[in-house]
């Protein structure tokens, strides 16, 4: 199986783990963990993880650049890291409440400052398929590199898939732009609401089918109902999510993505690709942070003993 590319980002997450609800002008009390993290990253970590050869196209700042590219290289990425010398990396803060849902105050940091400057041709010898993130298109530099990477991409008959990322800067950016800007691609991989955001309806199958219309290959992820995937305009495979427990959502998306990715690339069918992008979401959810097994990670700072209680 040939390479996989993924550009995206890398940040250095602080996820804040709390069982009340935060309170406003006073101290609530959570366990803190810093983990690396970023989407790009985070698909490109499991995928690597699965068994693939992947790189990783991203930008990260002055102050934690050499911690985030050992970190990636130590899960099995090789990563082409352009240090920003004068930003420091993206940072955000991730609120996990008792259920696992996560609120998300984020510092875009250096991740949005890659731009085309960042690509060289080279990256794509030996690859198979380009992954991107969306988060990358959303700042203007990020938006040139991205068309780069799809034109020199679809130019040697590289397929191309793209993550929509998050909805609010989804909506930003304008779904119907978004839509003219990844022509290049062939798969298109968004959440719920990203899909119904996209496509304009309030209906997942009708939101699979008009994206698989524009795209070829729509894969819609359901969270705890498990994903969807249609090829022009016919839905052709679903699959349940596995049972997990749920401490903490942040990156299942990103590893669902790469579960996905990784079979699909191998050949698989849609049916088996979903089941293997459901069971990489299904671990991720079961841990703390956005990438596979992060109890093995060098923490960037030290940290008060982790209490167990919101894992039961």
């Amino acid at each position: 199986m040939s390479g996989l590319l993924v550009i995206g980002d890398v940040v250095t997450d602080v996820v804040a783990l709390h069982d009340k609800p935060a309170a406003t002008g006073t101290d609530t009390p959570a366990d803190i963990v810093v983990r690396p993290g970023g989407s790009g990253a985070n698909t490109a970590s499991w995928a690597a993880r699965l068994g693939a050869d992947v790189r990783l196209l991203a930008r990260a700042g002055y102050d934690t650049g050499e911690w985030h590219a050992a970190e990636l290289a130590k899960a099995g990425v090789r990563p082409h890291l352009r240090i920003d010398p004068d930003r420091p990396s993206a940072v955000v803060i991730a609120m996990v409440d008792a259920t696992g849902e996560r609120s998300m105050l984020t510092n875009r940091g250096a991740s949005g400052h890659i731009g085309a400057a960042d690509w060289t041709p080279d990256l794509l010898d030996g690859v198979g398929h380009l992954h991107l993130s969306a988060y990358t298109m959303f700042a203007e530099p990020g938006l040139e590199l991205a068309r780069l990477a799809m034109r020199e991409a679809a130019e040697r008959g590289i397929p191309v898939s793209v993550d929509p990322a998050s909805c609010e800067p989804l909506r930003a950016f304008g779904p119907q732009r978004f839509l003219r800007e990844t022509a290049w691609a062939s798969v298109v991989i968004p959440n719920l609401e990203e899909a119904l955001v996209l496509a304009d309806t309030a209906d997942p199958e009708a939101a699979a089918l008009a994206l698989s219309r524009h795209y070829g290959t729509a894969v819609v992820k359901l969270g705890a109902d498990g994903a969807l995937a249609a090829r022009d305009g016919r839905i052709v495979a679903r699959a349940a999510a596995p049972p997990a427990e749920v401490v903490d959502s942040t990156g299942a998306g990103d590893a669902f993505a790469a579960g996905f990715l990784v079979a699909w690339m191998a050949g698989s069918t849609p049916e088996e690709a979903l089941r293997k992008g459901c069971e990489a979401g299904a671990a991720a959810v079961a841990q703390i942070g956005g990438r596979p097994n992060p109890g093995n990670f060098t923490l960037l700072a030290p940290i008060a003993d982790l209490r167990r209680k919101l894992h039961h």
